[in-house]
């Protein structure tokens, strides 16, 4: 069955199902399959889902290095209390930093860039042959994030389709709160200091009260993704 018409039918079928469900058909049902991770504010909820469907599932964890110290150390924490056994810490290339980035600036004149540098390019190697890939977006991040299926095909340049799955989808910020205080999970850090959304250092700030939690994500910027859940025509989208 052609992508499109699979992920319509998974998108019928899991409609009102869990989200562990969703977690547990794609890591056993889909092929070759990847989370990808930030160990960001709320990544614990997906981890700690797939740890219950498979401690040795692939997580990829981007390091663009240029992350806070406390996401780090919260990843090794993280991954040891779950038990996952298969992180897979991804970097761009000494040689592409040292020839574009040489003195780590480039975020200043032009984060998109450095996101491509950093993040993009990392990633999209890393899921070269996968048949699918699992994210932590959730509609109520709002953008082009509002109207997101579970199930979506994913079109990366180069590269073959394959399908892009979101099982936190219809979660909001009550959801999540709960299921880490259902679980006991940890939090990062920096979350109890006004970071909802933590990204890289240089492009991550405090949000303030009434904000929206993404706010923080490069400021005044008019940039809102870092472009890994970009099209192939570098347009945001959610199919």
């Amino acid at each position: 069955m052609p992508l499109d018409g699979r992920t319509q039918t998974l998108n019928r079928l899991f409609k009102d199902r869990e989200a562990l469900d969703v977690v547990d058909h794609t890591l056993t049902q889909l092929g070759q399959v990847a989370m990808v991770s930030s160990f960001g504010a709320e990544s614990v909820v997906l981890l700690h889902m797939a740890a219950q469907v498979d401690r040795n599932a692939r997580v990829v964890f981007i390091d663009t290095e240029m992350l806070f110290p406390e996401t780090l150390a919260y990843q090794t924490q993280v991954a040891e209390a779950l038990g996952l056994t298969n992180v897979d810490i991804i970097r761009a290339p000494r040689a592409a930093v040292f020839e574009r980035d040489n003195e780590n600036l480039l975020h200043l004149h032009d984060p998109d860039a450095c996101c491509h540098l950093r993040k993009t390019e990392p990633l999209d190697r890393a899921l070269r042959g996968v048949d699918a890939w699992i994210t932590g977006r959730k509609r109520h991040q709002g953008g082009a994030r509002a109207a997101l299926d579970l199930f979506e095909v994913d079109r990366p340049l180069g590269q073959l389709p394959r399908i892009k799955v979101n099982p936190l989808a219809p979660w909001d910020s009550d959801d999540l709160r709960g299921y880490i205080e259902a679980h006991n999970l940890p939090r990062h850090p920096l979350v109890a200091k006004g970071y909802p959304s933590i990204g890289c250092v240089p492009c991550t700030s405090p949000v303030g009260h009434g904000e929206d939690q993404r706010a923080g994500r490069w400021r005044d910027q008019g940039k809102t993704e870092c472009g890994i859940h970009f099209g192939a025509d570098g347009v945001g989208r959610s199919t």
